[in-house]
C-alpha cells in the first residue's frame, strides 16, 4: 500500500487527540459544576434522573465514538491510500551500493555542523537522491555491525531506515570497520556479476592500522570497492554526553576526551580496495564525487519486481466516514423507550 499524502494522517491524529481532550475537559467541567450544585452523589443521581429521564449516557458516548471514527476515516481518505494491483518486473541497470554508517558515540562530536552523525545521514540521503537504477543496502556499526536494510531498489525504505539511525542504537562502543566489511560481504549476491560498492562513513577513530590488512584482504576476496568518507577534523572535538547534566566525555583521569578524524586509515582502506576517499565537510562536493565515481563503473542489468498500476482507495474511506457522520447525526442521545414503573 502507498500513502500519497501522509501528512493528512498526522493531521488526523492531531485532530482526534484535540477532540478527545475537549471531550474529557468538558466532561470534567460538567462533573465539577454538578458537584457544586449537589455534593451528595445519590441525590445528584436522582435529580438528574428526574430532570432528564430520557437521557442515555451510553448513547451519548456511542455517538461520540462514532463521530471520532468518522473523523479518522475522513482523514485516511484525504491521505489517499493506494494499492498496487499488479506485480510487474522492471529491468534496471546499475551497481550494488551498501552504506555502512558509524554510530559510535564519537560521531556526536560537533567539529562539523551540526555533528558527525547528522552530516553522515545527510550525505546518505543526498546520495540516495542522486542514484537512479542502483540497488542499495544499509549497515550500522560501532563495536559490532548490525544489518539495517538488505539490498533493494526501494529508496523510500532506505530513507525510512535512515531516519532511525542514531548513536543510541548500540550500547557497546568502538569502530569495528572490519565487522562492517564482513557483514557487507554477505549483502552481495555471490552469483551476480554486479559491481559491489561499500560506502563507509566514519571518523575512523579506535581503528588501528593493523586491522587494515585484514579488511583489505576481505574486501578483495569479495570484490568490494570501498568509498570511505571521513567525518570530522584532524583537530577533533569533545564528545557530548547524552545525559541530563550534559557536559563532555572524560577519560579515567578526568580529562575531556578529544575525538579526532583518523584520515590516514580511511585513505589507506580506499586506496588499497580501488575505491575513493572523501571528506564529509562539503556535502554537495562529496555527493558529486560519489555520483561521478559510480557513473564510470560498468553497469549490470538486473530485474526487480515491484507493484504497479496503483489505484486510489480514498473513496472507500470517505464514504465510510460520511456514512458514520450520518449515523451519528440520526442516532438519538435519548432513550427510545421509557421503562414502565
Amino acid at each position: 500500500m502507498l500513502i500519497e499524502q501522509p501528512h493528512f494522517l498526522s493531521l488526523g491524529l492531531l485532530a482526534i487527540g484535540l477532540l478527545l481532550v475537549v471531550l474529557i475537559v468538558y466532561g470534567f467541567w460538567q462533573n465539577v459544576k454538578m458537584s457544586k450544585a449537589q455534593p451528595d452523589v445519590t441525590l445528584r443521581t436522582l435529580m438528574l434522573a428526574r430532570l432528564a429521564p430520557m437521557r442515555s449516557h451510553k448513547l451519548v458516548w456511542i455517538k461520540r465514538v462514532i463521530f471520532l471514527l468518522s473523523i479518522a476515516f475522513l482523514f485516511v481518505g484525504l491521505a489517499n491510500p493506494k494499492i498496487g494491483t499488479q506485480l510487474g518486473t522492471i529491468k534496471r541497470e546499475g551497481v550494488d551500493v551498501v552504506f555502512a554508517i558509524d554510530v559510535s558515540k564519537s560521531m556526536l562530536a560537533e567539529d562539523i555542523a551540526p555533528n558527525r552523525i547528522e552530516k553522515a545521514k545527510r550525505i546518505v540521503s543526498e546520495t540516495l537522491n542522486a542514484l537512479t537504477g542502483d540497488r542499495v543496502g544499509m549497515i550500522t556499526y560501532a563495536a559490532t555491525a548490525f544489518p539495517q536494510l538488505p539490498i533493494t531498489t526501494d529508496y523510500g525504505a532506505a530513507r525510512m531506515f535512515l531516519k532511525g539511525v542514531n548513536t543510541d542504537m548500540m550500547s557497546s562502543q568502538g569502530t569495528a570497520i572490519v565487522e562492517a566489511v564482513k557483514l557487507a560481504s554477505t549483502y552481495f549476491d555471490v552469483e551476480a556479476e554486479t559491481r559491489r560498492i561499500l560506502i563507509l562513513i566514519s571518523d575512523g577513530e579506535d581503528h588501528s592500522d593493523s586491522g587494515v590488512s585484514e579488511l583489505v584482504q576481505l574486501a578483495k576476496q569479495s570484490s568490494i570497492q570501498i568509498i570511505t568518507i571521513g567525518t570530522g577534523t584532524e583537530a577533533g572535538a569533545p564528545i557530548p554526553e547524552n545525559t541530563p547534566r550534559g557536559g563532555f566525555k572524560k577519560d579515567g583521569e578526568g580529562n575531556v576526551v578529544i575525538s579526532k578524524l583518523n584520515q590516514v586509515v580511511l585513505e589507506q582502506i580506499a586506496t588499497e580496495t580501488g575505491g575513493l576517499y572523501l571528506n564529509a565537510s562539503d556535502t554537495e562536493k562529496t555527493v558529486d564525487a560519489i555520483r561521478s565515481y559510480l557513473a564510470q563503473l560498468d553497469k549490470t542489468a538486473f530485474e526487480t519486481q515491484t507493484y504497479s498500476n496503483y489505484k486510489d482507495q480514498f473513496q472507500w474511506f470517505i464514504a465510510i466516514g460520511l456514512a458514520l457522520l450520518i449515523i451519528e447525526s440520526v442516532l438519538p442521545s435519548r432513550k427510545i423507550f421509557k421503562k414502565q414503573s
